[in-house]
């Protein structure tokens, strides 16, 4: 009886679907600023011998404020935002068509090997639409350090790629988001779970700061997995044509000049980012949930 009551209670999978677009929204507002900072980290030349252009964090925040304004965080934005609501909508789709493939009828509770698998299902799902928002986003980030700024915004540069490389351009990366996002999204649902369970006693509702907490930490499990991958998709993504033959090559050549630490590169915007940003994706999804549960019960 209480495996039939709670498959009745299980949320559909359509609001599941629109609840995780809405959190992705939420994740882009509050992580942007972040995010291109750790962008600009990862993809910074170091000539040896010379200073290399940002000494950290702090100094590559305060050069991009200094010389594009405030807003010079915020460069690039429109292609995640446009991108990220129906990206973060297939991904909790992916999820949980992932956990309604391992429940079977009588609706048990997934482990949290379960919830990695669905996780990792979700993140080849999300691929497809991700990419080229990534390419997007990369390279506006990067053009602001530049005097003579190829790209007039979102739509301009997805054209003048599309104009020069095809849908090849827009799609180049696929394989190193892959290698991210995949391991990265089991490891991102699964620490939610396990991190929401371990909050709420048996018997008790699940508490907002619970849910920020448990976000949050998504987030950090999330991107110590898949920070390597990342680097190496920034690099191949922003560098001009010819640079590297493969991600292979980026990889071969990101060791020889960086060490195992280049792959950590931007670590630290990363995490400060991760967790503000994951806790609102996560705190966005529920309040979404709620709201669809009470206002949209037939959904």
């Amino acid at each position: 009886m209480a495996n039939k009551d709670a498959i009745k209670n299980e949320p559909s999978i359509l609001k599941k679907t629109i609840a995780g677009g809405f959190g992705g929204s939420c994740l882009v507002m509050v992580g942007h600023p972040l995010d291109t900072i750790k962008v600009r980290l990862q993809t910074m030349i170091i000539v040896p011998g010379a200073t290399p252009p940002y000494t950290g964090m702090v100094d590559c925040a305060t050069k991009t404020i200094s010389k594009e304004g405030f807003f010079g965080l915020y460069r690039g934005m429109a292609a995640p935002l446009i991108g990220v609501t129906p990206m973060y909508s297939i991904c909790f789709l992916g999820k949980a068509l992932g956990d309604k493939l391992q429940q079977g009828k009588d609706g048990e509770n997934l482990s949290a090997l379960q919830h990695w698998n669905s996780g990792c299902l979700s993140g080849v799902f999300t691929t497809a639409i991700m990419v080229p928002g990534e390419r997007i986003k990369c390279l506006l980030q990067i053009q602001g350090q530049s005097a003579n700024p190829k790209y007039n915004g979102t739509f301009d540069c997805g054209r003048k790629i599309f104009q020069e490389q095809g849908m090849r351009g827009l799609y180049k990366g696929t394989v190193a988001t892959l290698l991210r996002d995949v391991p990265g999204s089991g490891a991102y649902f699964a620490a939610y779970e396990i991190t929401k369970k371990a909050l709420t006693p048996e018997g008790q509702s699940l508490s907002m700061v619970s849910v920020l907490f448990a976000g949050g930490m998504a987030g950090i499990c999330n991107w110590l997995i898949a920070l390597p991958a990342d680097v190496l998709k920034s690099r191949y993504q922003t560098a001009p044509e010819g640079t590297y033959t493969g991600l292979g090559d980026v990889f071969r050549k990101t060791i020889a000049v960086d060490g195992i630490a280049g792959l950590y590169r931007g670590l630290l915007p990363v995490l400060i980012r991760a967790f503000p940003a994951n806790a609102a994706c996560f705190f966005g999804y529920e309040l979404a949930m709620n709201f669809l549960n009470k206002y949209c019960p037939m959904l």
